[in-house]
C-alpha cells in the first residue's frame, strides 16, 4: 500500500507540471471539435454496403458531401486546433498579469506554418490534419514558451510602440510585435537550417523521415520486413505516440502503407487490415478493453458516465472522447496498460495467426467495422471473430488494475478538494448566502457544480435519511425530537447539513426535498414513538421561503385528508436567515397549518428586532434559542440577560422555549436557573438514525 500511495504522490506531481496541464486543457477543449468530426466519419463510412450506396447517391450524394465537409473542418485541419488549443492553455497557465496572452497564440500558429511547411507549393491538408499533431504539441508549447521569454525581456520597451491616439486594445496587442517577431524568426531560422538536409523540405518532413527510418530494415523471419518484430516495434510505437497526445496511426500512415501494404491474394500476416482487426479494437490501444474495463469495474460514476458517451462511437474504432476525456493522453496511470494490452493483443494475433488457428486475412474491410463482424468478414472465418473476443477478454484483464488505481487516484483527489470546498463555505457561510456557489469560478464553483449533481441523483435515488436528535426536559425525560436531514456522500461521508441546503436550493429541488422529509418523518414516527414514548413532540425542518408557498400548504393538505396531524404532536420548524415578513400571505398560510392541527416552531431565536417581531403576530408555539446565546453562557454576562429576557417574555406569551446546543451541565444548571427547562444538544445526545 505504501508503494502505491507513492506512485499515486509522483503521478500528482507529474500531472501538476505545467506542459502537461496545459496538454491535458488543450486535449480537453478540442473534445467538441473533436466528438463532431468522429460522429461525421462514423456516418460516412457506417460499414453496410446499403446505407453507403445509399448516401453516395441520393440527392447526388448530398449527404456525402455533407459528412466529408464536417470532417474535413474538423479533423482535417486538426493539426491548427491542436495548437491553438495547447499554447492559449500554455500562456493561460504561465502567463503574469500584465503579459498579452493572444500573441502567444498567434506566435505558436504562424511557427506552426513555418514548420509544416506552409510555403511549400504542394502544401495541402495533410500537413494540417492529425499527422501533424506532434508538431503541433511542440510548436503550441516551444513558441508559446519563448513567445513569454521575449514578452518579459521587451516588456520595459512597449512605451516605444503605443501610439497615444489609439485604444487601450490597438496598443496591447501592439505591444506583441515585439515578442512575436522574436519568436518567428528564430523558428524560420531553424526550419531552414533543417531544409539544408538532402531531401527534407520543412521540419514536418523531418519527423516523417525520422519515422520511416526506424522501420527501413528488410530481410525475412522474425526480423524481417514483415516479421514479428518489425509489427511490434510499429505498434508500440504508434501507442507511444498517442500516449503522448499525437495520432499515431496517421503520423505512422506512410510507414503503413510501405512496409504492410494490403493486396488482393494476400498471404502475409502483417497487413493493415490486421492490424485494425486484432490490435486497434475500439481504436489505440485496444481501448474498447478499457471501456469495458470502467464500465464494469469502475466505482467512479463520472467514468462510468464517460463510458457510455464514448461507447456508440468506440464500437465504430473512433475513441478520441475516451482518449482525451478520460483522459489516458499524459497520464501516467494509463502508459502501461495502453502500451501493453495492444502489444499482447499483436502477439497473440501474430501467434494464433501463424500457427494456422486462424486463416491469414483475405479481405480488406473498413476500419470503422465494429470487432466480431470484423474478425468474420477479414477471415472469412469465424475464428477470426474468436480471436478478437480472446483479445478483448486479455485486455479488459489487464485494464482493469489499473481502472481502479485511477478511482484510488480520483478518491484522495476529490476528498482533498471536498475539504477545501466545505472549510471555504463553513468560513464565508453568511457572505455566501445570496450568492450561488455553482455560479463561482475556480475550482469550488466546479465542485460545486458536481455536488449539484450529485443531491440531485442521490435525492431521486431516495438516498437521503433522517437523523434525530432527542429533546429533554430537566427531569430528563425526553419531550421530542427534531428530524434532520442527512445525506451520506459515497466517497465523503456526511455531507455538512447547511451545505446540503444551499446545494439542494441551487439545483431546485429544495421544495421537493423539504416534502420528503415530512414524508419520511411521518413514516418513521411509529418507529420513533415506540423508542421514546407517544407523547413526544416530532419537530420537521422548513425553510421561510417554502413554508409560505401554496405548493407546500396543498401538500401538506394533502397529507392531513389521508391521515390527520391533529393530535400528533408535529411541529414545523421555521429555519430562516433572511427576514420572514409577516403579510396578509404568511399569516393566512400560518392560520391554516395551525388549523391542520400542526404546531409552529422558530428557530435561532434571539433579541433581534426581526425576531421580536414575530411574537407581536403571535404565530408561533414554541422558541428555539439562537444557538450563540447559548454558547456564551459561560463566558458572557449579556447572553445571559439576553437569555433572561427572552425566557420572561416567551412565558408570559405562554410560549415554550427550547434551548439548543446545550453541551455542558453547567450550561443546564444556569438555563434552569432562568426557567427555562427544555434542552437540545451533545449533553444529552447528538443527532442518530433511528437503527442507532
Amino acid at each position: 500500500m505504501s508503494n502505491e500511495t507513492g506512485i499515486i504522490k509522483l503521478i500528482g506531481k507529474i500531472e501538476n507540471l505545467s506542459a502537461v496541464r496545459a496538454i491535458r486543457r488543450g486535449l480537453v477543449n478540442m473534445i467538441p471539435v473533436l466528438i463532431i468530426g468522429a460522429f461525421a466519419l462514423i456516418l460516412r463510412e457506417f460499414p453496410v454496403d446499403a446505407y453507403k450506396s445509399f448516401i453516395a447517391t441520393f440527392a447526388n450524394g448530398l449527404i456525402s458531401d455533407l459528412l466529408t465537409m464536417i470532417n474535413t473542418a474538423t479533423f482535417g485541419v486538426l493539426s491548427i486546433y491542436m495548437t491553438f488549443s495547447v499554447s492559449r492553455s500554455f500562456v493561460n497557465i504561465k502567463a503574469g498579469p500584465d503579459t498579452v496572452k493572444g500573441g502567444a497564440v498567434f506566435a505558436s500558429l504562424v511557427s506552426f506554418f513555418i514548420l509544416s511547411g506552409a510555403y511549400l507549393p504542394d502544401y495541402s491538408l495533410d500537413s494540417t490534419g492529425p499527422k501533424s499533431m506532434f508538431l503541433a504539441l511542440l510548436t503550441g508549447l516551444g513558441a508559446t514558451a519563448l513567445y513569454l521569454l521575449f514578452d518579459k525581456f521587451f516588456r520595459s520597451k512597449r512605451r516605444v510602440l503605443f501610439s497615444s491616439g489609439a485604444d487601450r486594445e490597438f496598443n496591447s496587442m501592439l505591444s506583441t510585435f515585439l515578442p512575436i517577431t522574436a519568436v518567428v524568426i528564430i523558428f524560420a531560422a531553424g526550419n531552414l537550417l533543417i531544409t539544408m538536409i538532402p531531401n527534407t523540405d520543412s521540419f514536418r518532413e523531418l519527423l516523417v523521415n525520422a519515422f520511416n527510418g526506424l522501420f527501413s530494415f528488410k530481410g525475412k523471419g522474425f526480423f524481417g520486413e514483415r516479421g514479428f518484430f518489425k509489427g511490434f516495434l510499429f505498434v508500440f510505437l504508434a501507442s507511444l505516440l498517442w500516449f503522448f497526445g499525437i495520432h499515431g496511426s496517421d503520423t505512422l500512415e506512410e510507414v503503413m502503407q510501405n512496409c504492410f501494404p494490403y493486396a488482393s491474394g494476400n498471404t502475409e500476416i502483417l497487413t493493415k487490415p490486421f492490424f485494425d482487426c486484432f490490435v486497434l479494437m475500439g481504436g489505440c490501444g485496444a481501448t474498447i478493453c478499457l471501456l469495458i474495463a470502467i464500465l464494469l469495474f469502475s466505482k467512479s460514476r463520472s467514468k462510468r458516465g464517460l463510458g457510455t458517451a464514448a461507447a456508440f462511437p468506440m464500437i465504430f474504432n473512433i475513441n478520441e472522447l475516451m482518449v482525451f476525456g478520460l483522459p489516458i493522453i499524459f497520464n501516467p496511470v494509463m502508459l502501461i496498460p495502453f502500451l501493453a494490452v495492444p502489444l499482447v493483443c499483436f502477439s497473440t494475433a501474430y501467434i494464433a495467426t501463424a500457427a494456422g488457428l486462424v486463416p491469414v486475412i483475405t479481405s480488406e474491410v473498413a476500419w470503422t467495422t465494429p470487432i466480431i463482424l470484423g474478425g468474420f468478414k477479414a477471415t472469412g472465418s469465424i475464428a477470426g471473430s474468436i480471436l478478437q473476443l480472446v483479445n478483448v477478454v486479455l485486455g479488459v484483464a489487464i485494464y482493469t488494475p489499473f481502472v481502479r488505481i485511477m478511482d484510488r487516484q480520483a478518491l484522495e483527489s476529490n476528498k482533498r478538494n471536498y475539504v477545501a470546498f466545505v472549510d471555504y463555505f463553513r468560513n464565508n457561510e453568511a457572505e455566501l448566502e445570496r450568492s450561488k456557489l455553482s455560479e463561482m469560478g475556480g475550482i469550488h464553483g466546479e465542485f460545486a457544480k458536481d455536488l449539484c449533481a450529485e443531491i440531485v441523483y442521490g435525492f431521486k435515488k431516495g438516498q437521503l435519511k433522517l437523523a434525530y436528535q432527542p429533546q429533554y426536559d430537566y427531569s430528563g425525560k425526553c419531550i421530542g425530537a427534531e428530524a434532520l436531514m442527512r445525506w451520506n456522500h459515497p466517497e465523503f461521508g456526511t455531507l455538512y447539513p447547511p451545505l446540503v441546503i444551499k446545494l439542494a436550493t441551487e439545483a431546485g429541488i429544495l421544495p421537493a426535498l423539504e416534502e420528503e422529509v415530512i414524508l419520511k418523518a411521518l413514516e418513521e414516527r411509529p418507529a420513533l414513538m415506540k423508542k421514546f414514548g407517544d407523547g413526544i413532540k416530532l419537530s420537521v425542518n422548513v425553510t421561510g421561503d417554502t413554508i409560505v408557498t401554496k405548493r407546500y400548504i396543498a401538500f401538506l393538505r394533502q397529507l392531513n385528508e389521508s391521515d390527520p396531524f391533529e393530535g400528533k404532536n408535529i411541529c414545523l420548524e421555521v429555519t430562516e436567515k433572511a427576514t420572514l415578513l409577516f403579510n396578509d400571505t404568511t399569516i393566512e398560510a400560518f392560520n391554516a397549518l395551525h388549523g391542520m392541527g400542526l404546531l409552529l416552531a422558530i428557530d435561532d431565536f434571539s433579541m433581534g428586532s426581526t425576531s421580536l417581531n414575530y411574537l407581536k403576530n403571535n404565530m408561533f408555539d414554541i422558541i428555539k434559542l439562537d444557538g450563540s446565546l447559548i454558547k456564551g453562557l459561560l463566558t458572557h454576562q449579556n447572553c445571559r440577560e439576553i437569555v433572561s429576557s427572552i425566557v420572561s417574555l416567551s412565558k408570559s406569551l405562554d410560549l415554550t422555549v427550547v434551548a439548543e446546543y446545550v453541551e455542558t451541565e453547567e450550561e443546564r444548571e444556569i438555563l434552569h436557573g432562568m426557567s427555562c427547562d427544555c434542552y437540545q444538544g451533545y449533553l444529552y445526545s447528538p443527532a442518530v438514525f433511528l437503527d442507532e
